[in-house]
């Protein structure tokens, strides 16, 4: 069976990466997104096990410790991590996956994983950014200025990315994730078809 690829997303906080995901999970078949684990407080309306695995800052380390994690990182105080083990696994079964991870996590994972394929997601303009972080309505104004700067170093990352895709337009962004993401599934060699090719060409 063919191994699924691993599709490494990044973007900084308030581009909209988590909403593209979603529309590629609910548009395209054969591909899930990692959950990761983390420290930080759940917030309104999710679910744990759904949107992140929330654990307490001594289960984190104890899964450090276990090598339990693809990739790791500390961001805003808090800690998140990717699960290699459930990655792997998903990958062995031809499922393609999703990573959503920071810059620091992607060159993490891109080590480990050579043939993966990294997508960086940027927003159209710094007031955009700023406009979409107060518009969530969930961080305190000096959290946002937080994130605003951390967003300058973080975008200036996209040149390590295979593909880079500007959300300005939501329906386009979506459709070329997709087109990337088809386009990977396309590509030689075409594992998967072994049977299929066999027949033509017999």
């Amino acid at each position: 069976m063919a191994k699924g690829t691993l599709f490494i997303i990044s973007a900084p906080s308030g581009a909209g990466k988590t909403s593209l995901v979603a529309g590629i999970l609910a548009q395209i078949n054969n591909i899930q997104a990692s959950i990761s684990h983390t420290t930080r407080d759940c917030r309104p309306g999710e679910q744990n096990g759904i949107n992140y695995h929330f654990v307490d800052h001594q289960q984190f380390v104890i899964m450090i410790e276990n090598n339990a994690f693809l990739e790791h990182a500390e961001v805003f105080g808090n800690f998140y991590g990717t699960s290699q083990e459930w990655v792997e696994a998903t990958l062995n079964t031809g499922t393609d996956v999703i990573l959503e991870i920071d810059w620091q996590g992607a060159e993490q994972v891109r080590s480990k994983f050579a043939d993966s394929q990294s997508i960086f997601i940027l927003p159209p303009s710094k007031q955009a950014l700023r406009e979409r972080l107060n518009g969530r309505g969930q961080d305190h104004a000096e959290v946002i200025e937080k994130r605003i700067a951390a967003a300058t170093e973080e975008m200036s990352h996209y040149v390590e990315a295979d593909y880079l895709v500007i959300n300005d337009d939501f329906a386009l962004a979506l459709e070329q994730l997709k087109s990337i993401i088809s386009a990977q599934r396309c590509k030689m060699p075409v594992l998967g078809h072994e049977k299929l090719l066999s027949d033509l060409l017999s």
